[in-house]
């Protein structure tokens, strides 16, 4: 039988490898990902995040859980990353498809802690997907936060914080001349099946 925590380290440690060349390579943002998200109807939609974590849990991006991707995700907790790095190798994806669950608040306060004070205000400020009558509205409320919080540390808003899937597939997917690629899929269900096998390009 296949151990599953062999499985599970060996796509971790992979995918570390490659985030790392893609460091080497010059890559200009390795931590961008897309995100595809649905209603839960099915109504798709997809934008790009920054992955913030990753571990052996799965991988974090952070928002707002009013916005149309917080929303989206709490109706239906599922999601689709792809990463592309076309300097590594010959072009390289991975692609993670999982259950989605919110972080703990001691992991979202200290990555929040973490961040730029600007960026926490704009946080604060941001009605995230809503209308915004103009721009100029938008940096008037962003320097009244900015007085309101001028003699303290920035909190976190209560409804931002960082969403982790937690793939049950994972694929990895090597550019090839003549459109001859390499697929990896690795698979990990509820009931503690996984396997590892390669796909047809």
């Amino acid at each position: 039988m296949t151990n599953c925590a062999d499985l599970q380290a060996e796509a971790l440690s992979t995918f570390d490898a490659l985030f790392a060349e893609a460091l080497a390579a010059g890559e200009s943002d390795r931590t961008a990902m897309t995100l595809a998200t649905a209603t839960r109807d099915g109504h798709p939609s997809a934008r790009t995040v920054l992955l913030k974590a990753h571990d052996a849990r799965g991988f974090v991006f952070y928002t707002h859980l009013d916005g149309r991707k917080g929303r989206e995700l709490q109706a239906n907790p599922q999601a689709a990353l792809l990463f592309h790095w076309p300097r590594v190798r010959n072009g390289v994806q991975v692609r993670v498809e999982g259950a989605v669950a919110i972080v703990d608040d001691a992991e979202a306060d200290a990555y929040f802690a973490s961040r730029p004070r600007v960026s926490q205000l704009g946080a604060w400020a941001s009605k995230q997907s809503e209308t915004l009558e103009s721009r100029e509205a938008f940096d008037r409320r962003v320097a009244e936060l900015e007085r309101e919080f001028a003699d303290r540390d920035v909190p976190r808003p209560p409804r931002w914080t960082g969403l982790r899937v937690r793939p049950d597939r994972i694929e990895f997917w090597y550019g090839a001349e003549f459109r001859l690629h390499e697929r990896w899929l690795y698979e990990f269900d509820c009931t503690g099946q996984c396997r590892k096998r390669m796909l047809y390009p």
